[in-house]
């Protein structure tokens, strides 16, 4: 006697707007070739298991994974689309392959702001790849859910039903079967061949790189390519071209095949062109594309060094500690040894950034690399500073300071070496560096190549940015420097009211990614950052607001959403509280700013100031002044307990009551010069 299975209780694996497979804005997804399922527009960052079971497979770049429950069913998460591409920098999965999660479980995160800005759909989509094969049926609930609700069930087959059983198709006509080549082959070797017989070839294939569903080719010729032959291969769901790419639905088996590809491809590369973007028609249309791409460029050159500047910053106020309670002397190499673990990611910042940027760019990232390099070279910091003996004046133009020279051209190095306080000058050598890069792959030979195509370009793109274009960057990124230093100065406490209580709605269109560069120039070349302090602050206010929320609110699931947002919040990261809670409910984000507002205007009175990169109370090192402790210190511990203190009753009192957990509203990363499709 066969004992029937239970129906299957499915959760949203992340807190949002459940809709149809039909709706996720993805043709294969969509088309529900590798499975029934449905999809998450995600509000929030925490992301949950859909069900209990055992997790059978983990992407490498952390975009998706997969689990079986104990009835066989296998779920896949695949979150966000097009998302393999950002090299996992957006995703923190706590689980791997082979580990036990119960339903509702939190296995990890993804940064809904890193994915909208690199341009990609947060859209969430949850697969049952073997659905069809069991014959069970799907039912979901389509609407507003928290991450760990209820939004679906699988009912099995009824008793004595036979379930669909997938056929394989035989190989295309157009597969020379009697290839000698392909004669040898078997399984996924012989799949890859196939694959690449239709598409052209090895010679036709550009780049190649995998997601956990796709294989996703750039192809020199797409018109080379028979669609209908490679769609009906054994072991081929489905082909789909979007974003210049030629993508060849595999399925759970696409890493196999890959390698297969690999082996036979050879030397090509696996890092995908420059994205494919829709050209406006109108001026406004440009200039919204422009700083959208802007914005984009900045935030994908600084996510993979975020926390590298977080870390240095709390291991100089560390550092501060060990000296002021007199653990480490000033004097001695082990506070040598610690000042340049602390201080080398802002001294060489120009080198790590040049090289995220090429990445970001599609230029070669060790080219600009050594392009920041030139710009940190002790003898070039020389010929900046004025207390050095290199130092002298070549010429002089009103206020500008012409103090070296290059084949009898005046050149104007900024005073300080503040080369190495600046990102913008390194990201325009990355930039510069892809578009002549293809030039030289044209016209050099490729026994010439390696030599001299790198050589011409750290040459020419070196001397473009120190002759031409990276004083003009200086002038404009030191204008707006000491235009915010100024209102800063001009009255602290009026600056601090008006930047805690709006900053964060920069976060919202995600104009924070223009300010963080300023940040960490600040802190490079002053050591400290006043701006940043404000900043803090408002970290802490939003943590207050979810705090609020957790204590009032009688729903279990609100309650362990608000616990692990303010936790985040405390931590510097406020997306999961203001994306998940106080957007949502948007008293909520009112009260909080007004708590930030609060907390900026006594770091403006008290002068506080920061002297690292991380905020909110883990950042609390950043605050110890290298000197000593002093006001800072003392400030920074006043101003956040006030801001959180008026946050959380402001919030408490009049921000939010269960009776608005009816009344949520889907709130979504806004990137600024994108259209968001038009509802359905």
């Amino acid at each position: 006697m066969t004992l029937s299975r239970r129906p299957e209780v499915i959760l949203a694996p992340l807190g949002g707007r459940i809709i149809g497979m039909d709706e996720v804005p993805d043709p294969v997804f969509a088309s529900k070739k590798m499975g029934d399922g449905f999809g998450v527009v995600p509000s929030g960052n925490a992301v949950v298991a859909p069900a209990s079971g055992t997790i059978v497979m983990v992407a490498k770049t952390g975009h998706a994974f997969a689990l079986k429950t104990a009835d066989g069913l296998e779920i896949l998460v695949h979150m966000g689309i097009d998302t393999v591409e950002l090299n996992g920098v957006p995703f923190a999965l706590s689980v791997a392959r082979g580990d036990v999660v119960s339903a509702g479980q939190p296995v990890g995160t993804m940064d809904l702001a890193s994915v909208e800005a690199a341009g990609k759909s947060t859209t969430t989509a949850v697969i049952f790849t073997n659905l069809k094969k069991r014959g069970d049926a799907l039912a979901i609930t389509p609407g507003e859910a928290a991450a760990g609700a209820v939004v679906a069930s699988v009912t099995p087959a009824a008793p004595g039903e036979a379930p669909a059983v997938a056929t394989a198709s035989a190989p295309a006509a157009s597969v020379a079967l009697d290839d000698p080549a392909r004669a040898g082959l078997a399984g996924f070797d012989l799949l890859a061949y196939d694959i690449l017989a239709n598409i052209g070839g090895k010679e036709n294939v550009a780049s190649v790189l995998h997601c956990i569903t796709r294989v996703r080719f750039y192809l020199k010729d797409q018109s080379l390519a028979n669609d209908a032959v490679v769609a009906d291969l054994d072991g081929v769901i489905d082909v789909v071209k979007a974003g210049g790419q030629y993508q060849v639905v595999i399925g759970p088996a696409v890493e196999d095949v890959y390698a297969a590809l690999r082996k036979q491809i050879g030397d090509v590369a696996a890092d995908a062109p420059t994205e494919v973007v829709e050209r406006p028609t109108t001026a406004v249309g440009w200039l919204k594309l422009g700083f959208s791409s802007l914005i984009g460029v900045i935030t994908g050159s600084m996510i993979p060094v975020i926390g590298l500047l977080a870390a240095s910053g709390i291991l100089k106020g560390i550092l501060a500690l060990l000296t002021q309670f007199d653990v480490v002397q000033s004097d001695s190499s082990t506070f040598t040894f610690i000042d340049a673990m602390s201080s080398s990611m802002f001294y060489f910042l120009p080198i790590i950034i040049g090289f995220t940027a090429a990445k970001r760019l599609g230029s070669d990232p060790i080219v600009v690399a050594i392009i920041g390099g030139v710009l940190v070279f002790p003898s070039v910091v020389a010929m900046s500073n004025p207390a050095s003996e290199g130092y002298q004046v070549v010429a002089q133009l009103g206020s500008t300071v012409f103090n070296a020279d290059f084949f009898g051209i005046p050149v104007s190095l900024p005073q300080g070496n503040a080369y190495a306080y600046s990102i913008f000058p390194i990201i325009v050598a990355a930039w510069l560096a892809a578009r002549i890069e293809p030039l030289l792959k044209r016209y050099i030979p490729p026994v010439l190549r390696s030599i001299f195509a790198p050589l011409i370009e750290v040459f020419v793109v070196s001397t473009l940015i120190l002759v031409v274009f990276g004083p003009i960057i200086m002038f404009i990124s030191g204008g707006i420097a000491n235009g915010i230093n100024g209102v800063l100065d001009l009255n602290y406490a009026v600056a601090g009211l008006l930047i805690g209580g709006f900053y964060q709605c920069l976060v919202i269109f995600g104009l924070h990614w223009a300010v963080i560069p300023l940040i960490a120039a600040q802190i490079a070349q002053d050591g400290s950052s006043p701006l940043n302090a404000i900043v803090s602050a408002t970290m802490v206010a939003q943590g207050g607001g979810a705090l609020a929320i957790w204590v009032k609110t009688r729903s279990e699931k609100i309650k362990v959403l608000a616990g692990t947002a303010t936790i985040s919040a405390f931590c510097g990261i406020t997306e999961p509280a203001m994306y998940g809670l106080n957007l949502k409910y948007g008293r909520v984000f009112i009260t909080a700013s007004m708590g930030g507002a609060v907390g900026g205007l006594l770091t403006g009175l008290l002068d506080v100031n920061m002297y690292g990169f991380t905020g909110a109370f883990v950042g609390f090192p950043s605050f110890v002044n290298p000197a000593g402790l002093d006001h800072s210190f003392y400030g920074f511990l006043i101003a956040s307990a006030a801001a959180l203190a008026v946050s959380f009753a402001l919030t408490y009192f009049f921000g939010f009551d269960d009776t608005m957990l009816d009344e949520e509203r889907t709130v979504k990363k806004v990137r600024l010069g994108k259209r968001e499709p038009a509802a359905a």
